[in-house]
């Protein structure tokens, strides 16, 4: 039933990210990924926003947290993901973990697309 859950929601978000990005993109274009930025911005967002209400605040079945966060924002952004595990780090002391993560993802992140485009054909 995990699975399902998991399965269907990365799909809905699957789609609204690439519906999301699309009418950003058709409606200011440009060379700037204003789509992107936005969903992963708004991805951010609703981690923080979801992950407090269901973990603190509203204490539901353990099945909204794998539809809504694993599930929907998984396929909405991962970049999400990794502002949270950054957030909490920081949050529970880990002031160093924390910047290691988004210093080492955001430039490790980089270096991994340079070198796939690399070893792609792209010079």
């Amino acid at each position: 039933m995990r699975y399902l859950i998991v399965f269907t929601g990365g799909g809905i978000g699957a789609v609204t990210r690439y519906v999301v990005g699309a009418l950003i993109m058709a409606r200011y274009g440009g060379l700037f990924p204003l789509g992107t930025l936005f969903i992963n911005v708004s991805g951010s967002f609703l981690i923080g926003l979801l992950m407090t209400l269901l973990t603190e605040t509203w204490h539901l079945d353990p099945y909204w947290r794998l539809a809504l966060v694993v599930g929907f924002l998984g396929g909405y952004t991962t970049f999400s993901s990794f502002e949270y595990e950054s957030y909490r780090a920081v949050r529970d002391g880990g002031q160093w973990l924390g910047l290691l993560n988004i210093v080492g993802s955001v430039f490790l992140g980089y270096v991994a697309v340079w070198s796939g485009s690399f070893i792609a054909g792209h010079r």
